[in-house]
C-alpha cells in the first residue's frame, strides 16, 4: 500500500483529502504545520507528500518543507496543492522540486490521476530488467533502468518529471519536442509555463557542473530539442 503524507493547516480541507485518498487505497497521514512534517519525514518517507504553501503562521512554511524533503529524496514524488495560483508561486514551487504544482480548485478525480501518474514513473525505477538501456551523446549519458543521467560523469539530481523530460529530448537529438510531447513523455498536464519553469531549472542543474551548458535548445513557437 502506498503511503502518502499530506500537509494542510485546514482541518476539514486535510481531513477530506485524507477520506478520499484513504478510499482510493493509500494509507495517508495528515500535519497541520511544518516542524511536525518534517520530524516525521526525517523518521520515515512517504510515497508520495502533498503540501500546502502556507502552513498556520508559516506563508512559505510549505516552500521550506519542499526544500527540506527534496534534500532528503531527489526523486520522491512531491505535489503542491495550494489555493495560491500566481506564476511566481508556480515557478517558485517547481525551481524548489515539486514534480506538480495544483490549485485547490483542482477537481478529486483529477488530483486522484495526478497521483496516479506519479506513482507510475516512480515505480520504474523499481522494476527489475535485463536489459540496459543507456544513452550516449558526447558528455551526457542516461541510464533509464535506473532513471539517472549525468554530465560530465556528474551525478545530474533530477526529480521524476525532470528526468522523462530530459529522456524524452536526449533519445532523439536534433528533433523538435512540443510542449504537449513533453507533458505525454512525463505523463503530466500542465499549462506552457509550467513546462517553461521545468526547462529553466533543468538547464540550471546542468549548468552546476558546466556553466557553457546549452544542450537543451528552445525553438521558438515549436518547442524544444537537444542539440548536438
Amino acid at each position: 500500500m502506498k503511503k502518502i503524507v499530506i500537509v494542510e493547516d485546514e482541518k476539514a480541507i486535510r481531513e477530506n483529502y485524507i477520506d478520499v485518498l484513504k478510499k482510493h487505497g493509500y494509507d495517508v497521514q495528515g500535519y497541520d504545520n511544518r516542524p511536525d512534517a518534517q520530524a516525521a519525514f526525517e523518521s520515515e518517507l512517504p510515497d508520495l507528500a502533498i503540501i500546502d504553501i502556507g502552513l498556520q503562521d508559516e506563508i512559505d512554511g510549505g516552500f521550506t518543507l519542499c526544500q527540506s524533503l527534496r534534500a532528503l529524496s531527489p526523486t520522491l514524488p512531491i505535489i503542491f496543492l495550494t489555493a495560491r495560483d500566481s506564476d511566481f508561486d508556480t515557478v517558485c514551487g517547481l525551481r524548489m522540486g515539486a514534480d506538480d504544482y495544483l490549485t485547490k480548485d483542482v477537481s478529486l478525480p483529477h488530483l486522484i490521476a495526478r497521483i496516479a501518474a506519479l506513482f507510475r514513473r516512480s515505480d520504474l525505477m523499481l522494476q527489475p530488467t535485463e536489459k540496459v538501456e543507456l544513452i550516449q551523446h558526447g558528455d551526457l549519458s542516461i541510464d533509464k533502468n535506473k532513471m539517472q543521467v549525468f554530465w560530465q560523469q556528474h551525478l545530474v539530481e533530477l526529480t521524476v518529471t525532470e528526468f522523462w523530460m530530459v529522456y524524452a529530448l536526449a533519445k532523439r537529438p536534433g528533433h523538435v519536442k512540443s510542449r504537449h510531447d513533453l507533458m505525454d513523455e512525463a505523463q503530466v498536464v500542465v499549462d506552457d509555463s509550467t513546462i517553461t519553469s521545468h526547462i529553466k531549472r533543468i538547464r540550471k542543474k546542468f549548468m552546476q557542473f558546466d556553466n557553457k551548458f546549452d544542450c537543451i535548445n528552445t525553438v521558438y513557437g515549436m518547442g524544444y530539442r537537444w542539440g548536438a
